[in-house]
């Protein structure tokens, strides 16, 4: 299986360059059965890394490029009446397919935004009270700019609870900037990308990931960590229930990626650096001091250990 994953993240760098372990990321969220928001300046390549995503796998992929204008039925479909038979039928929305990329999901309303709610969490939309299952496996990425930037509306708490991971992508650095700069120029960089992987091999792989044992010293250490979110003077909201087993979920897939049936100390820490701190919500004098959530949950990480860490 470790082969198929190698074959998916070189498939993925034919058009992504210099962000290897972003690009392991992501795929550990795919096969942790997770969503991802990807946020960053416009132009440093969210759009393209999920469409790399998707083209390397043999599923159904759709795009939903938000604006403010887009209406929550853009997203999850319509019921229209069929004057002839005299029926309402209803028309599923792109949500209903294996990859959707919602582009620029911060630019939309709101009430649009709530349009992924019930997708993300429970794999259904309901459209005029019929319940439509999406396809498997499912996955949503979404991309946003920074909430500082013109035109945005912040994403509500219980929309980024229902991501398993809020990454940043970032510059290149100089040597993957000229390399870019020349597989662009030779017109390799936007080649047509084939699929590599199908849904039976994400499927497969998926099921691997959940057999990945984390003993009980573990289990409690990773509750030792939730537990610390919520106890914490510069956090007024701490980690939900959901948060905990996102990031139990992504540890396996982190173990499984380094060819590991088990999960061990290292792999709940990097879990709850990933999946943890875009969860938090701070209190006022947090972040009149200037302090981040990844800060806060770096300092959480170092005061909570894990007993017994011998497997």
């Amino acid at each position: 299986m470790l082969e198929k994953v190698q074959i998916l993240r070189q498939s993925i760098e034919k058009r992504i360059v210099g962000k290897g372990e972003l690009i392991d990321r992501v795929i550990a969220a795919l096969l942790a059965d997770g969503h991802v928001l990807l946020e960053d300046v416009p132009g440093v390549g969210k759009t393209s890394l999920a469409k790399a995503l998707a083209d390397s796998l043999s599923l159904s992929f759709a795009r939903i490029q938000c604006t403010p204008d887009t209406t929550p039925s853009d997203i999850t479909g319509v019921s229209i009446y069929n004057s002839k038979e005299q029926v309402f039928t209803v028309m599923p929305g792109p949500v209903v397919n294996n990859i959707v990329l919602v582009d620029e999901l911060n630019r939309t309303s709101p009430k649009t935004q709530s349009a992924l709610l019930e997708v993300m969490a429970e794999n259904k939309v309901t459209i005029d009270g019929k319940e439509i299952p999406v396809p498997k496996p499912f996955m949503v990425i979404g991309t946003q700019n920074p909430a500082d930037m013109a035109g945005t509306y912040p994403l509500p708490e219980s929309q980024l609870d229902r991501f398993m991971l809020k990454l940043s992508v970032g510059y290149p650095d100089k040597a993957a900037s000229i390399d870019m700069a020349s597989r662009f120029l030779d017109g390799s960089l936007h080649e047509v990308t084939t699929a590599v992987l199908s849904a039976t091999d994400i499927e497969a792989m998926r099921l691997e990931v959940s057999a990945v044992t984390i003993k009980k010293n573990l289990r409690e250490y990773a509750v030792a960590i939730v537990e610390a979110t919520r106890n914490n003077a510069d956090i007024a909201c701490g980690v939900s229930p959901r948060g905990l087993l996102a990031m139990l979920r992504y540890a396996q897939a982190l173990a499984f990626m380094e060819q590991r049936n088990y999960c061990v100390p290292e792999d709940i820490v990097k879990s709850a650096e990933l999946t943890l701190p875009h969860r938090l919500i701070l209190t006022t004098d947090a972040k009149i001091n200037g302090n981040t959530k990844e800060y806060i949950m770096k300092k959480i990480l170092e005061q909570v250990r894990c007993v017994d860490p011998i497997l």
